[in-house]
């Protein structure tokens, strides 16, 4: 099959665009014909060797977490699925027999894996994965806009639901509109019934975060956006704070926050080293939470909002496969707002 892959990790030059061997199923898998595949942070982080003292990664690799297709063939035990059927793939996985699966604490055990960090990913022609984690959708959306949702979708919803419990009535500061968790987010928040604010670092990506949902979009570059919320709020600060940047924008985040708010945190795009003035933390009662994807019921969830229509993709642009570096490089340099997805 023909496949992105890399040999070595370093920047979006080590991708190459060729022939690798085709996944090898077992009675339980899947082989999925790949569609689309969108783009995440955490690719670029697998690819410049972020995690590679830590989680194994198979060399050479296939990045690509998030994957929509159709099933081209089926292990013998599989009996749920129907051939040529559209699919998407869960991008976090953990065997179903495990305590943290039965309690729909996925991300929390710690054999939770990634499909293309541990596994090969679905820049690719084909991949295979255990049915568990192959999920039917409609014809709602086209393969490009479903591709685009399982990700991001699933960790906007862990930590708005799962994590915080976000209520109608709160007030939430969304950072980064035209990321693809943001996008999730913001939307999420308002099915929720929340105030949602809202950050983009371009004018042209304000109307677009009005349109996802957003109550008020802030200008960062151009604004303090600590100031605005406090006119905003009219000096209370918001419930709560949904991040992924993290050092560019933490002790703001912190200042954001009313007495008693959550800050609920899944990333780190400007870096992970931070400062914070614990008399802030205890002082105004505050709650910080940590949030790694979610579950695969949560996903279930999420896709069920889309399917419904409450919850729809946010597309950027779409490459073909083999032009998967320049595709990187878009979302590296910030280009976009909302997924970037390649074309199998």
């Amino acid at each position: 099959m023909q496949a992105v892959f890399f040999e070595e990790h370093g920047g979006s030059e080590v991708l190459k665009y060729g022939k690798f061997d085709d996944p090898v199923s077992g009675p339980n898998d899947i082989l999925i014909a790949v569609k689309a595949c969108a783009l995440n942070h955490l690719d670029i982080w697998i690819r410049n060797g972020v995690y590679k003292d830590k989680i194994p990664v198979p060399m050479p690799h296939i990045l690509g977490a998030d994957v929509c297709g159709t099933v081209l063939e089926m292990g013998n035990a599989v009996k749920h699925l129907k051939k040529s059927g559209r699919v998407v793939v869960a991008p976090g996985q953990v065997p179903g027999h495990l305590p943290e699966a039965l309690e729909s604490k996925d991300s929390f055990s710690p054999e939770f894996q990634i499909l293309g960090l541990q596994s090969q990913g679905g820049y690719a022609e084909r991949v295979c994965v255990n049915s568990r984690f192959v999920i039917p959708v409609s014809d709602r959306f086209s393969f490009e806009e479903w591709a685009s949702m399982p990700l991001t979708s699933l960790t906007a919803y862990h930590m708005l639901v799962g994590r915080v419990g976000l209520k109608a009535g709160e007030t939430v500061l969304v950072q980064a509109a035209g990321s693809g968790v943001g996008s999730a987010a913001i939307q999420i928040a308002k099915h929720l019934g929340a105030t949602v604010f809202t950050t983009v670092g371009d004018p042209q990506k304000a109307a677009r975060a009005k349109a996802l949902g957003a109550d008020e979009v802030i200008l960062y570059k151009t604004q303090d956006f600590p100031e605005e919320i406090k006119r905003l709020t009219h000096g209370k600060g918001v419930d709560v704070v949904f991040d992924h940047i993290g050092t560019d924008t933490w002790q703001k985040n912190i200042s954001c926050l009313t007495r008693g708010g959550r800050l609920v945190t899944c990333g780190a795009t400007s870096g992970p080293e931070v400062k914070i003035d614990i008399r802030y933390l205890y002082a105004k009662q505050l709650a910080i939470f940590g949030s790694y994807m979610g579950s695969l019921a949560e996903l279930h969830h999420a896709l069920d909002l889309a399917e419904n229509g409450i919850l729809k993709p946010t597309l950027d642009k779409v490459f073909p496969l083999k032009e998967a570096a320049e595709a990187q490089r878009r979302m590296e340099n910030r280009m976009n707002f909302g997924k970037i997805v390649l074309k199998v």
